[in-house]
């Protein structure tokens, strides 16, 4: 099977692109072996006020050492640290955003969590998510998994048991499913929100939610349907990280002919403000995500 390095050269990548794809990908290994010695929680909190769990700063610092010593990043942006990193060893080179370990809540239950990883070119971090160069995810399950697109596609990997990523599915299309998932609290959720599950329910949809943002999304990626972290009363722009979260995952899923969206408008076409700025997110078949925003423009 096609593994990682020539897909990249099939699809015309750069070479320096493609160099820090593979040594990014190469971190999958090593992130889940550590694991094990990394289940319990510190006595610390992340930019977002959200507890740190041991796996998180291990794979912060693990990724930003790499990235740091490998000369073909500028900048990174982590969920897991307050300022933007600055590499002075490579001023041209790519910059990154990242969610180091998203869904570590589930590690102790022995559920699925990820890496997010999105790449710009230049210094420049707030870009808007369609300017991306490249977007991926590893996603660490029954097999750790990658998804990737170089902006021509999104195509599925699996690790093998030599450390190589081989390819299990190219040209990969979003089904226009029924499946939905949505955090944050009944209670809580504003009207169209709830209006909007109320629809997908009489429609046939199925509830399929675990919490990791990451995996959720991968079940949508393949069989179709929303996830969903919507505004909440008092909480306006919901809980995920525009830069993080939305931007690198949005990308994929258009690339795979879906659809991203804050409910009022495409989220790809936001400039973020701020780093750890937050934004509502629906992502997945287009289906939906017209009726979210029809939904929301009628509130």
């Amino acid at each position: 099977m096609k593994t990682l390095s020539e897909y990249l050269d099939e699809k015309g990548c750069e070479q320096k692109l493609k160099e820090l794809i593979v040594l990014i990908t190469a971190q999958a290994a090593p992130i889940r072996e550590a694991f094990i010695n990394n289940q319990s929680y510190l006595d610390t909190t992340n930019e977002s006020g959200e507890i740190q769990a041991g796996m998180d700063v291990w794979a912060d610092s693990h990724i930003t050492g790499v990235l740091k010593a490998s000369g073909l990043v500028s900048g990174l942006a982590s969920e897991e640290q307050e300022d933007v990193s600055t590499f002075r060893d490579s001023p041209g080179g790519y910059s990154i955003v990242m969610d180091p370990l998203d869904g570590s809540s589930l590690i102790s239950v022995n559920l699925a969590v990820g890496t997010i990883i999105g790449i710009y070119e230049g210094v420049d971090l707030l870009q808007k998510g369609r300017e991306m160069k490249a977007a991926l995810y590893m996603l660490y399950g029954p097999l750790t998994v990658l998804t990737i697109t170089t902006g021509n596609g999104v195509a599925i990997f699996n690790l093998d048991g030599d450390g190589v990523f081989r390819l299990s599915e190219d040209n990969v299309r979003m089904p226009e499913g029924k499946l939905y998932g949505s955090g944050g609290l009944k209670p809580e959720w504003v009207d169209y929100h709830s209006k909007l599950i109320s629809y997908l329910e009489d429609q046939g949809c199925k509830l399929r939610y675990t919490g990791s943002f990451v995996a959720d999304f991968h079940q949508i990626l393949k069989y179709g349907g929303v996830y969903c972290y919507p505004e909440l009363t008092g909480k306006p722009q919901g809980k995920l990280r525009l830069l993080f979260e939305g931007n690198p995952i949005g990308f994929i899923a258009v690339q795979a002919g879906g659809a991203i969206s804050n409910g009022r408008e495409n989220m790809l076409d936001i400039r973020p403000e701020k780093i750890h700025q937050r934004t509502p997110i629906y992502v997945g078949s287009r289906w939906i995500i017209e009726k979210v925003e029809e939904y929301s423009k009628s509130a």
